[in-house]
């Protein structure tokens, strides 16, 4: 099986789910990948803006609903919370765009956002401006830095063929080591017996 043929068929839902789910990793891979060719700029920079701007408004919807209960959880940080809510009502666009650049806000941002009751007519262009900003940085960043790491790559696939063989040949010896101490150990025991 072609890793790069998987790539190639399955690469765009991948960055959808990966993007749902966790965010900058994913992202620079895609564009590690569209500079490889095999996949596309633009469905890359597509694709994850959907999978990160549907986290991020599955995450305002709990927030919406639960947010005080989720945040009452973190009642030394109370006064940080309130802080941040005061942010987002003053400049809800400041907060809902920069929340995906905030190390450490990625989850939990969305949930304050929605906690504050930020009408969602506000946030979801919010949410679609600040996920497309952000792919296109992001996937940017992966792109430029598919020139560094596409050398290593294409070696890669030869070094990775070396080492399973390798690893076949060493496991190969360990079994048939193995098979020789078990057979000795079983004629032991019938001369023993005999």
């Amino acid at each position: 099986m072609d890793i790069n043929a998987l790539i190639s068929q399955y690469g765009y839902a991948a960055l959808v789910v990966g993007s749902v789910a966790e965010g900058e990793t994913i992202t620079l891979l895609g564009g590690v990948a569209a500079h490889q060719g095999l996949l596309k700029f633009p469905l890359v920079v597509a694709a994850v803006a959907l999978g990160g701007m549907i986290g991020d408004q599955l995450l305002y919807l709990l927030g919406r609903k639960y947010g005080m209960t989720i945040l009452h959880r973190f009642k030394k940080h109370q006064d940080k919370i309130e802080k941040a809510q005061r942010l987002i009502n003053r400049r809800p666009w400041l907060f809902v765009i920069g929340t995906r650049f905030m190390y450490g806000f990625r989850i939990i941002g969305p949930i304050l956002i929605g906690a504050s009751h930020l009408p969602p007519k506000i946030f979801l262009p919010l949410n679609i401006f600040g996920a497309i900003v952000w792919a296109l940085i992001f996937t940017t960043l992966g792109y430029v830095g598919g020139e560094v790491i596409g050398p290593w790559l294409h070696q890669f696939d030869q070094h990775a063929k070396r080492l399973i063989w390798l690893v076949l040949a060493v496991v190969l010896v360990f079994a048939v080591r193995w098979w020789f101490r078990r057979r000795q150990k079983k004629q032991r025991c019938r001369s023993a017996d005999e």
